[in-house]
């Protein structure tokens, strides 16, 4: 038995067809209130617009400035840590040799040989040998060219003096510098000690004038052309190497009993972190008989 579905309720109809009450529409349609567009439209005030435009305070600027400058200066002293370790692994650093034992007095005109030495007056020979080393003694002229057979140098002299600190200037840091005759010493075939100093070799150009000095050996002989156009002849007696800080000033400078020669150059190792030899070669040599 199908059971009839009831007839929806009259009322229920009325309420869905019904038109919404005019205050409704009136709410919706009616305008947005004028002062609500008005804070919408309204420009910011000013005082923002200055607080956005507005520069830093001075007192903020130089901070800022400072910073930079800090950085500035820290970024230059890389730079220039760098170029100077740059700079020291190209170069070698051009050592003084070590000083004499003592500054010389102008020589007397008697007798310009006069040694250097601790003393004020050079210590007296025996007079049997005084007439000795005056006989084999030359007059003081400046050496101009030294003659080594042996290691086949041949090179050019020129007078060198004292740095600033005391240690014995040397000739151009070159491959081809001459040798350098120290002026306050006695000349070659003076009574004294001569001293011929020289490079064993640069960084940038190889070896030097004294590259070779080390091979020399006893008995080989060296020569020495004077200004005079006379020629002061020696021979090894020995080859030395000591350390720069235990150099034997008294021996190499110290006063001898005639005419003597000493050539000095760098050697042993070479220390990278100061860019020289830690040493000095030393050859002694005397008057040829």
């Amino acid at each position: 038995m199908n059971a009839r579905r009831p007839p929806p309720l009259r009322w229920a109809d009325d309420v869905r067809r019904e038109a919404r009450p005019q205050w409704v529409d009136d709410v919706r349609r009616e305008a947005r209130p004028q002062w609500v567009d008005d804070v919408r439209r309204e420009a910011r005030p000013q005082w923002v617009d200055d607080v956005r435009r507005k520069a830093p305070p001075p007192w903020a600027r130089p901070a800022r400035s400072w910073v930079r400058d800090r950085r500035a200066a820290a970024f230059a002293l890389l730079l220039a840590v760098l170029g100077t370790v740059t700079t020291a692994m190209g170069f070698r650093i051009e050592d003084g040799l070590p000083p004499p034992v003592a500054e010389p007095e102008p020589p007397p005109a008697a007798f310009a040989s006069a040694p250097l030495s601790e003393a004020a007056e050079p210590v007296p020979a025996p007079p049997s040998r005084a007439a000795a080393v005056k006989k084999d003694t030359m007059k003081r002229s400046a050496p101009v060219r030294l003659d080594i057979p042996a290691i086949k140098l041949r090179t050019p002299v020129t007078a060198v003096g004292l740095r600033r600190d005391g240690t014995i200037d040397v000739p151009p840091l070159r491959a081809d510098a001459p040798a350098g005759w120290y002026k306050n010493a006695p000349s070659p075939g003076e009574s004294g000690a001569a001293v011929l100093v020289g490079h064993v070799d640069t960084a940038r150009e190889g070896p030097a004038v004294f590259y070779r000095l080390r091979e020399l050996r006893r008995g080989d002989r060296i020569s020495v052309r004077r200004t005079d156009g006379t020629a002061a002849e020696f021979v090894v007696s020995k080859v030395t190497t000591h350390p720069k800080n235990d150099f034997p000033s008294d021996d190499v400078y110290g006063p001898v009993d005639g005419p003597e020669l000493r050539l000095i150059t760098c050697g042993g190792t070479f220390d990278r972190s100061q860019g020289s030899y830690r040493s000095n070669v030393v050859v002694f040599a005397r008057r040829a008989p």
